[in-house]
């Protein structure tokens, strides 16, 4: 029998939900009281509200919520409590690369000289920071086989937009950035991928995978030209695949005069065993908040330093850290004149950056090399005990090894009981995991993306694998339980299609609402 979970809910009176925190104000309750010593303080800023022209001070109160210490302390546990994270259990959300995180990297982050450094201090009392900097620099250059890294893009798709800048001033400085305007993305690319290239203003031409799942050679041959700027592409790719023709691949865009960019978001699936500059890449980003052991959700925080190629140096971002063997200094070089300029306030976001430095020394060259490997046969193990289950199917190339990753096909289920991967991915909340991705790639009917990642145990994925078997027999046998799930979240189902259209995104928003 699998388990059940039950998360945890808060009751307002008849409300099943914990209030929010304007609902829970009440006028003039004091949260806190300044000591004694602050009182000079607060008449220094009271005679500097008092110098303000009365034309530009605020007449209405500016609505914060008036609440006492521990009704603030409540209310933020209990929303913590009805959340879900890596932490209390399995995450299996394909291409994001959630993953359970060491704490001792955290904890060097949080320490008061990383923490407390600030961005204005003068380089010569940052040095430590400067040197973390360029080791880490030095590591990503060469697992990724690229000459030069930048540490500045802020995460994955900012990587992206930085290196098609890269790109697109290397065309420029050759003269041929009016004729070079399309970059090539296979149709089971990342999302961010086709938006990244036009914002960086080129234009998309898309291509069909083969049905192996790889990229379709001859279609990639009839769209690929003096025309071509570059390709992006993930190796493996968003299935799970290794593109096994990736030299010809690169021929082909080389050959054109083109440049090739490599999306490094499954990067986990061949981390420390194969370089994408040996690949052939001439651009690539890493994300280190996935790889690299660092927080992803949420909206942050998150690093995607930038690897290039020789060719491409010059036009890395401003500043570059440098060494001075002479005065054993560590310095920012601004004076790079072919630079794309700056594409993120001072060094990126460095606390990320210190977990990553640390995740990498603390795994050495064969820790990496396990990473992979755990990772790789943790996907196919899910792959192959999934595809035995009644109404699923593992589509392109079946007899194929997955990398990091597999997309699952719940068609059949569907079509045999009305059960979606939608349903599918609700249900399995009621089991205390977080759903994987859903419908990407659009390439795979009914997709279920599942990427286990190196962290969890064999008897992780076999409670997993129980959870699938048990929603399939459900979907033959009592489909409605499905359909009407999740039953033991703190949320039910959400009527998706209105959070879409109309976001509730403020207290100002609620009130006009409601």
């Amino acid at each position: 029998m699998t388990e059940v979970f039950n998360q945890a809910v808060w009751k307002e009176k008849e409300k099943v939900l914990e209030p929010l925190i304007f609902e829970i104000s009440v006028p003039e309750r004091v949260g806190h009281i300044l000591p004694k010593t602050c009182e000079k303080v607060t008449r220094e800023v009271g005679d500097v509200l008092k110098t303000i022209p009365e034309k530009i001070k605020r007449k209405t109160s500016i609505g914060l919520p008036e609440v006492s210490e521990p009704q603030l302390t409540r209310h933020y546990l209990h929303l913590a409590q009805m959340n879900y994270a890596v932490d209390l259990g399995f995450y299996p959300l394909g291409s994001c690369t959630m993953k359970y995180n060491p704490k001792i990297n955290e904890e060097i982050a949080r320490m008061d000289k990383i923490s407390r450094l600030h961005p204005y201090q003068d380089v010569s009392t940052v040095q430590g920071a400067l040197e973390l900097l360029y080791r880490l620099e030095k590591m990503l250059a060469e697992i990724s086989g690229m000459a030069r890294v930048t540490p500045q893009p802020s995460a994955g798709a900012h990587g992206e937009f930085t290196g098609l800048c890269i790109m697109r001033k290397y065309h420029e400085e050759k003269g041929e950035l009016e004729s070079r305007r399309e970059i090539i993305v296979p149709d089971s690319a990342h999302g961010t991928n086709p938006a990244s290239a036009s914002m960086a203003g080129f234009n998309v031409v898309t291509i069909p995978s083969s049905t192996d799942g790889c990229v379709d050679l001859e279609a990639l041959r009839g769209a690929a030209g003096e025309q071509t700027a570059g390709l992006i592409l993930t190796n493996p790719n968003t299935l799970g695949i290794f593109e096994e023709d990736i030299l010809t691949i690169s021929d082909i865009i080389h050959n054109t005069g083109g440049l090739l960019y490599y999306d490094g978001a499954n990067l986990n699936g061949v981390l420390n065993k194969v370089r994408p500059g040996d690949m052939g890449f001439d651009i690539v980003h890493f994300n280190l908040h996935k790889t690299f052991s660092t927080p992803h959700g949420g909206g942050g925080p998150g690093a995607g330093p930038v690897g290039v190629k020789d060719k491409l140096v010059p036009y890395l971002p401003v500043p570059t850290v440098e060494y001075d063997e002479e005065r054993g200094v560590y310095y920012l070089d601004h004076n790079r004149p072919k630079s794309v300029g700056k594409v993120k306030g001072f060094f990126g976001n460095f606390g990320v950056i210190v977990k990553a430095y640390s995740y990498i020394l603390s795994l050495g060259a064969e820790g990496l090399n396990e990473v992979a490997e755990v990772a790789v046969l943790n996907a196919n193990y899910l792959a192959k005990k999934i595809e035995e289950i009644r109404g699923f199917s593992l589509p392109y190339a079946s007899d194929k090894p997955r990398k990091h990753e597999c997309v699952i096909s719940a068609a059949q289920l569907k079509a045999e009981t009305g059960v979606t991967a939608l349903d599918v991915a609700k249900r399995i909340l009621d089991f205390g995991i977080h759903a994987p991705v859903v419908y990407f790639p659009q390439i795979v009917e009914e997709a279920l993306m599942i990427e286990p990642t190196e962290t969890e145990t064999k008897e992780t994925l076999d409670r997993f694998v129980s959870i699938i078997k048990r929603i399939s027999d459900e979907a033959y046998n009592s489909p409605e339980k499905v359909l009407n799930a999740p039953h033991h979240t703190s949320v039910g189902r959400v009527d998706e299609v209105k959070a879409a259209r109309k976001p509730i995104l403020s207290w100002k928003m609620y009130q006009k609402e409601v």
